[in-house]
């Protein structure tokens, strides 16, 4: 075993400090405690899917539609404030970041100041030793609320600012200045960018008006040589 590598005495002892999650959503080659950040990029470059490495553990991150057009919405109205102010970058739900050794994470919306960059220039390293000024996460229904509460506390103990919490069911947003400090926002509340993007706001109910609410779909009807014209399936999460 390298000597780098976590030791997890039991698989339930693995997914408690991983917050609890859906063992499904764990990569099991290399094994867990041995992944490392190249194993992590070799993941990235075949594979249509994303991972995070925790504790030398491959996690897969999870994002249906609704999660994905939330966080281009947000994306895109944090970016046409940020780009003409020159206040720094934004980045979206694949931009890796190595937030200490062995744990890299990628935020679905991520705002890094200049101050991180002195330069103004985009770092070259695919994993860049950076940590979001401002990280949003959209709350899929796999994310567990350990699992939560566990990048709340990583991205303030690297140096984060402030972190949204978005919720696509509740339609809110939980906005935390410290990971005990938090404001839950609702569609009748405008989100603000606080110290970190004095100005910035976002009515709400405008965010999640873009992105409507997505009914399950129909089984449908079937003959003998399948499904009869003019019946249509919807996209599910």
């Amino acid at each position: 075993m390298p000597r780098s590598a976590v030791r997890f005495e039991t698989v339930a002892d693995m997914l408690e400090r991983l917050g609890g999650i859906d063992p499904r959503r764990i990569r099991l080659s290399p094994p867990p405690g041995q992944a490392t950040e190249k194993d992590l990029l070799a993941l990235l470059d075949h594979e249509n899917r994303l991972f995070e490495l925790v504790d030398g553990v491959l996690v897969e991150k999870i994002m249906g539609l609704k999660e994905s057009a939330l966080a281009v919405e947000i994306a895109t109205d944090l970016n046409t404030w940020v780009r003409p102010r020159d206040l720094g970058l934004v980045a979206g739900a694949d931009g890796t970041l190595r937030l200490m050794p062995r744990l890299v994470r990628i935020p679905d919306v991520s705002f890094i100041s200049w101050d991180q960059l002195p330069t103004h220039e985009f770092p070259s390293a695919p994993i860049p030793d950076l940590y979001p000024d401002l990280a949003v996460e959209v709350v899929s229904k796999g994310n567990t609320a350990e699992e939560m509460e566990r990048k709340l506390k990583e991205y303030f103990l690297v140096g984060t600012r402030l972190v949204w919490f978005v919720d696509p069911e509740a339609r809110s947003v939980s906005v935390y200045t410290s990971p005990d400090d938090v404001t839950v926002l609702t569609e009748a509340d405008t989100l603000t960018g606080g110290d970190v993007l004095p100005g910035f706001r976002l009515p709400l109910k405008s965010l999640f008006a873009r992105v409507p609410r997505i009914t399950p779909s129909k089984k449908p009807r079937t003959g003998k040589n399948g499904p009869r014209r003019g019946d249509q399936r919807k996209g599910t999460k």
